[in-house]
């Protein structure tokens, strides 16, 4: 087959076996379930009201048990041939006849939703009914246990709301009531929470009236299915928290400043987000229900450590894990360390390195052996109390815990010494703050920040009108029949001349003029079912236009193209699994959708922190902490890639904020940058070489990320290794030939290449800085079949 040949000509031609599609095909459709069960997490199981006993005749409250939502909004939606409710789920075993509902009440709640949807209210924003009072009590005279749902919705472009009664993170004064009178009606009841992210859970964790909460997350097209299963006990739970869960909305460190300011965010706890806020800060600890790592099962395991030593610098930590029930299921296994709090001040316990177990059956036991290098243990020193710029292994005592939960570990008998302080890695400081006077310290104390000015490059053009650019498309390149014949009577070197080895990209790019390279640095028309623009497309010399496609949970196509994908689940219950393995089959799967669409660039992962419960793109994101977003991000990218098709990482960096996001700045002390926010990124370079990485739309210690040499030449490039070509996020508001300048490659969704012949007639950017961009854009197009 021709080169390209997909990009250029075919039809969605099929990719599956005998001719069928894979695009929402029966296979994928059952991986998204498995994976949505996998990584629901059961939060309270008390008396034994989980799993459901057959038979059990359930009685099923708040609309959330119809309005059940799939996944986030904007870039993360996805159109699919339907929906699995919770009351879908339940109704299945009811055939199966496992359990029994009480169909009045389910009539009550799709009619209701129903008349919400048709006055034009988006699935997960509908207001909770009253539950009319004689369906209640035949309810309640009818069936053994009440199963309340609750769901929530946030996306692109907009953060949630932490107001208590407001009903995001806490619920509403409707939920509320609804919540009280089945309490006070059913003696057994169990609450299943459809969200994205983290959620109040102070009105379950300590109820005696609500025994059973299973934390289902946004499990994809099939989500209400999986929540079913596990209700059911067809499935085990073996989710594990990513993400701590506090008592209240404010006892986050982040939430005092979240809202302070459109203009900007201080990260003034610095490097203590999440866990290593509230296990590390005098009294801290207290404000948690639920601990970072936490998740119940069906069964008991026993978490035994049998070996641990160092070898050729890597610890090495074996642990038998035996399941000691009598049901089948799998266990997570946590390494923690705590490394002497020194000169640097650190977190009283930090994530080292995770495995997860097989299906263990009854009784039967498996080793996992985790590794974790020394040099991970090292911290940055930005300010120069020992070594400046520099990741230093403090002199003294490493300790090591290993268990199911930041709080259910035991001491390792093992212990690495330093006998005295070691650079690990020496760099140069880069995207020092600007802005962000003090942070936090181990002790609760805070320390003053040294203000830097970045000297990076201001724009010397007449700044363009941001808000006419707002949405601009790029335009359709036509070829005249008698220009196409010109072109393939010429004597030039195409991108085939380049994959065959018959020439290099340098000899292309040199008979390209000024124009030419330019046009290339910006996105192309959209082409087939496409509708995020595409890159290349330069026919004249045999440069495709490879469409891109938004993700990440799943392929995202206009509906009114007909074409229905399958919704993944969401990357927090992704993340939850704490299984990579079965990541990269979510990611293959998904990228083999893209492939058949003729789409070479999935736009994912998203691996940003969950640095404050209001972000509305949590949902994207995979956790709070950076190993974890690290290892599954880096996972989703070898999936993706398996398939000969380009993972785009992003939002490249720091954008953890959705209000005003793409004039917000960041302001964080470059150490917190290092070790929490470009973590993740930087296990998935390391790891996974993603053939693109998308930038943020925010700005970052005062300066767009798009821009900035120090963040995409200097710590992506230069320190990391990254290898691919580097995008922006669609219409940013960032100037154009700053980009090229900084190593940002191409322009999404629409360049301004006649902005950039402005800069180059003014000497404000040259020839050889747009071919080094251009150059990065058609290797990435050589990767791809």
């Amino acid at each position: 087959m021709k080169r390209w040949a997909r990009a250029l000509y075919q039809p969605c031609l099929p990719l599956g076996r005998n001719g069928q599609r894979v695009t929402g095909c029966e296979e994928h459709i059952d991986l998204s379930r498995r994976a949505a069960a996998e990584g629901m997490v059961l939060l309270k199981n008390e008396r034994g009201i989980l799993p459901l006993e057959r038979g059990t005749r359930l009685a099923l409250f708040g609309k959330g048990c119809v309005d059940y939502v799939k996944g986030g909004g904007g870039s993360g939606d996805v159109t699919t041939a339907y929906v699995r409710s919770l009351q879908d789920g339940l109704e299945m075993k009811e055939k199966e006849g496992k359990v029994q509902v009480f169909a009045p009440l389910g009539e009550f709640y799709r009619e209701n939703v129903k008349n919400q949807y048709d006055r034009g209210v988006l699935p997960g924003m509908t207001a909770e009914p009253e539950i009319p009072g004689e369906l209640l009590e035949k309810a309640r005279a009818w069936a053994d246990a009440a199963v309340i749902s609750i769901c929530r919705f946030s996306g692109e472009g907009w953060d949630r709301k932490g107001i208590l009664g407001d009903g995001d993170f806490y619920l509403t004064k409707e939920e509320q009531k609804m919540v009280e009178t089945v309490t006070a009606s059913f003696d057994k009841v169990v609450v299943v929470l459809n969200v994205g992210g983290m959620v109040d859970t102070s009105w379950f964790c300590s109820s005696e009236e609500i025994p059973g909460v299973l934390l289902a997350w946004q499990g994809g097209m099939e989500g209400g299915l999986a929540a079913a299963d596990l209700l059911c006990g067809d499935e085990n739970p073996s989710g594990k928290l990513t993400d701590t869960f506090a008592r209240t909305f404010d006892d986050y460190p982040s939430s005092a400043g979240f809202n302070e300011s459109e203009e900007y965010v201080d990260y003034t706890e610095d490097i203590y987000v999440g866990y290593r806020y509230f296990e590390t800060i005098p009294d801290a600890a207290g404000k948690v229900n639920y601990p970072f790592g936490f998740g119940l099962s069906y069964t008991e395991f026993e978490i035994e450590p049998i070996r641990a030593e160092e070898v050729s610098g890597i610890i090495r930590v074996d642990v038998r894990v035996t399941n000691m029930g009598n049901r089948a299921g799998k266990e997570v296994v946590q390494l923690y360390y705590r490394a002497p709090q020194g000169l640097l001040g650190k977190p009283l316990e930090v994530l080292g390195a995770f495995g997860k177990t097989d299906l263990l059956a009854a009784g039967q036991s498996q080793v996992l052996r985790l590794e974790l290098p020394i040099t991970d243990m090292a911290s940055y020193d930005d300010l120069g109390k020992i070594q400046a710029s520099a990741y230093v292994l403090e002199a003294g005592t490493y300790c090591f815990r290993v268990g199911n939960s930041v709080r259910n570990t035991v001491k390792l008998d093992y212990e690495y010494r330093a006998e005295e302080n070691a650079v690990i890695e020496q760099l140069t400081g880069k995207c020092a703050p600007t802005a962000l006077r003090t942070r936090l310290l181990a002790d609760g104390t805070y320390e003053e920040l040294t203000q830097y000015e970045n000297g990076y490059e201001k724009n010397q053009l007449v700044p363009q009108d941001i808000e006419t650019l707002e949405g601009v498309e790029p335009d359709v390149q036509g070829i005249a029949f008698g220009e196409k014949k010109e072109w393939a009577d010429a004597d030039r070197i195409t991108l085939e001349d380049v994959a065959e080895g018959k020439a290099g990209l340098d000899q292309l790019l040199a008979q390209l003029s000024d124009r030419e390279v330019a046009g290339l640095l910006g996105g192309q028309a959209n082409a087939g079912v496409a509708n995020t623009f595409g890159m290349g497309n330069l026919p004249a010399f045999g440069i495709p236009n490879i469409m891109t496609a938004d993700g990440p949970a799943g392929l995202r196509i206009r509906e009114e193209c007909g074409v229905y994908t399958t919704a993944w689940p969401c990357a927090t219950l992704l993340a939850c699994t704490w299984n990579p393995g079965l990541v990269f089959e979510v990611g293959a799967a998904g990228a083999a959708e893209v492939k058949e669409n003729n789409i070479g660039i999935w736009l994912t992962p998203a691996m940003n922190i969950h640095r404050s419960p209001l972000c509305g793109r949590n949902f994207e994101y995979y956790s709070e902490d950076p190993l974890v977003s690290g290892r599954m991000g880096a996972a989703m990218i070898r999936g993706i890639q398996s398939q000969h098709v380009g993972a785009s990482m992003k939002h490249f960096c720091c954008n953890n904020k959705e209000t005003n996001r793409k004039d917000s700045d960041s302001r964080v002390s470059e150490r917190a940058l290092r070790e929490i926010y470009l973590k993740g990124f930087e296990i998935a370079v390391k790891e996974a070489q993603p053939w693109t990485v998308m930038t943020s739309y925010n700005l970052m210690n005062g300066y767009p990320t798009s821009c900035n040499p120090e963040l995409l030449q200097g710590i992506l490039r230069d320190e990391w290794g990254f290898e691919g070509m580097v995008t922006t996020d669609w219409w940013n508001h960032a100037e154009h030939y700053l980009e090229v300048k900084a190593g940002g490659d191409i322009k999404m969704g629409c360049g301004y290449p006649d902005r950039i012949m402005e800069a180059k007639e003014k000497g404000l950017v040259s020839r050889e800085e747009m071919e080094r961009c251009a150059k990065r854009i058609l290797q990435m197009i050589l990767k791809l079949d």
